[in-house]
């Protein structure tokens, strides 16, 4: 105990510099976490965490007596899954692919061109499909029209709708994706793509043997941090894509809890089923990171 308060003592300017991040995590994002207490009352808003009645574990019984809640479990789980199996590869393939782009200014054009939509807000996307995909007004369909093709109902029709959902989420997050798997690499020894030109591999080859084993560490920790937000899915994108006629896949975990729970102020059956989603993601990201250590070697934590 003696050298731990010696060692803090001769580095005490580091832990100085420490506390500020350390009081920023205890009061914004440790100290807010005695509100999950109202999954477990039945709040009143009036009276507060402190006044309000406990009630065990009946707003989960009513969380889970609700086939409303199933539905949107099915639906977060679905498109969580399809993006998973279409949208996570899609930036690996995107950097590989422009790993192999010699010219270095078409290389940058493409690059930045990509991750531009990253920045356009879900409400900015929303818009822009309508204009492109609406069934009577769209511009694709306005074209397929003068072709003599029936118009598509791409955002009205629920499985048109998914496949619309997929490809706009890999137009707007694979470019910036892409980024990370640069950066990796760009870490891989370049002696290593110089061994493998004068033993006669070609690009492909690099690719498979050098490239992608260079970048698995990096796969396995986005797709184990991807496993555990598998049952947790952002508000904007199924809201704004979609609409009434699509209800049966648009539905998911977050807009259930902002109709269900936020607009008629049930804040003890939203809570709830946050709380529910943290522990669901948990125990996927600890199973994910322990099968990845077994399979890889590579893991989280």
């Amino acid at each position: 105990m003696k050298q731990l308060w010696l060692y803090i003592w001769r580095n005490w300017q580091l832990y100085v510099l420490l506390l500020g991040p350390v009081a920023y995590f205890l009061i914004f994002k440790y100290g807010p976490m005695y509100g999950i207490l109202i999954a477990f009352q039945d709040f009143n808003l009036f009276k507060g965490v402190l006044g309000s009645p406990w009630v065990g574990f009946d707003v989960f019984r009513e969380v889970f007596s609700m086939s409303a809640f199933y539905k949107a479990l099915r639906n977060t789980f679905m498109l969580n899954l399809a993006d998973l199996l279409f949208s996570f590869p899609a930036p690996i393939l995107l950097a590989l692919m422009l790993n192999e782009v010699s010219r270095a200014r078409f290389k940058k054009w493409t690059q930045t061109l990509l991750y531009l939509p990253h920045f356009l807000s879900w409400v900015i996307i929303g818009g822009i499909m309508l204009q492109v995909f609406a069934t009577n007004t769209g511009i694709v369909n306005l074209l397929l029209g003068h072709l003599g093709i029936d118009p598509i109902p791409f955002l009205t029709n629920k499985y048109n709708w998914l496949v619309t959902y997929l490809a706009v989420g890999i137009w707007q997050s694979a470019g910036w994706g892409t980024i990370i798997y640069l950066a990796a690499i760009a870490g891989i020894n370049s002696e290593l793509y110089e061994a493998a030109s004068v033993d006669g591999a070609g690009r492909i080859r690099k690719m498979w043997s050098i490239t992608l084993p260079g970048i698995r560490p990096t796969i396995v920790v986005l797709l184990i941090l991807k496993i555990g937000e598998i049952v947790q899915i952002g508000f904007d994108r199924p809201y704004v894509i979609g609409n009434v006629s699509v209800l049966d896949f648009s539905e998911v975990i977050s807009t259930f809890v902002y109709k269900t729970g936020v607009q008629t102020a049930n804040f003890s059956l939203a809570t709830a089923v946050g709380l529910f989603q943290a522990l669901v993601g948990i125990v996927l990201l600890l199973a994910s990171n322990r099968i990845a250590k077994k399979i890889t070697g590579n893991g989280v934590f």
